[in-house]
């Protein structure tokens, strides 16, 4: 199994992931990771229907990610992981899953967040976590669309004046 991209995108799968960043990605799996719309069958259905051409897509908790992770069920797959939050992809380098790059693409905005970029904030235990990923080696960038030069944030992230 290899997570060939991992990205943030506070709309999990929508029509920018289907038509710009899949084709890209060279995943043959889309594989977005929220509890919440895990468990919501009609969102799941709409981002079913959004599914990228000649992919797989599997909308299922963080949890169920981390078993099938761990028994090899991606094992012969590459995939692209799709998150709102950080925290569940450090769990899943914690766990051992090789994630060598994140790019987050968009954010909801937060009073209490730092701006990070345009379309980027971070809360302060989102910025810890971010910078327990820059620790472990993930570079991590800022890029809305492919075609939009990646900004790196890993150096601004591990600034602790943030």
């Amino acid at each position: 199994m290899t997570v060939v991209m991992a990205r943030i995108d506070n709309r999990l799968l929508h029509g920018i992931i289907v038509t710009q960043w899949a084709p890209i990605s060279s995943a043959n799996r889309v594989m977005v990771i929220d509890n919440e719309i895990a468990s919501d069958d009609i969102a799941k259905a709409s981002m079913r229907l959004a599914r990228p051409v000649h992919m797989a897509v599997s909308i299922i908790c963080e949890q169920t990610a981390l078993n099938n992770f761990t028994n090899g069920q991606y094992n012969r797959e590459k995939v692209f992981v799709i998150v709102k939050k950080p925290d569940i992809i450090l769990h899943l380098i914690n766990k051992g899953i090789k994630i060598h790059s994140l790019t987050i693409g968009s954010t909801i905005i937060r009073k209490d967040a730092v701006r990070l970029s345009s379309r980027v904030f971070a809360t302060k235990e989102e910025l810890e976590i971010y910078q327990k990923l820059a620790q472990k080696g993930v570079a991590i960038s800022v890029q809305y669309v492919p075609a939009d030069k990646p900004k790196d944030i890993t150096a601004k992230i591990k600034d602790e004046r943030l």
